[in-house]
């Protein structure tokens, strides 16, 4: 049978780079890099915050989670009231212990700053 079209040239500058990419893949394979580990965690801490940073954000969600748990006190009646006012107590304890770390921090970073004398 006759062909309408000629075969096309090969390009053998081409077909060398492709071969050679295809046995790089399979023979030569890069460097593995280091995975980070994984982990199964939704959320995580970004690297380099300070403390006192750490235990403001704390702070704050401990005062917003105490907020939502006297909202349900009040939302509830009975055995699910008293637990919800449980929490809350819980949380309000745990809040004061958060910013007393969070001053604590405040008082030492003060202390640890250089002092500036004008001459």
């Amino acid at each position: 049978m006759i062909k309408h079209s000629p075969n096309p040239p090969l390009d053998s500058t081409s077909l060398q780079a492709v071969a050679q990419r295809a046995i790089d893949y399979y023979l030569n394979p890069p460097a593995e890099t280091k995975r980070p580990t994984e982990n199964h965690r939704l959320f995580t801490v970004r690297e380099g915050l300070n403390a006192e940073v750490l235990l403001i954000n704390a702070s704050e969600d401990l005062a917003s989670a105490q907020v939502l748990a006297t909202h349900l006190a009040f939302e509830v009646d009975g055995t699910a009231r008293r637990v919800a006012l449980g929490i809350c107590r819980m949380l309000e304890g745990v809040e004061l212990l958060v910013n007393s770390a969070v001053v604590q921090c405040g008082t030492e970073q003060e202390r640890t700053r250089p002092t500036h004398h004008p001459d």
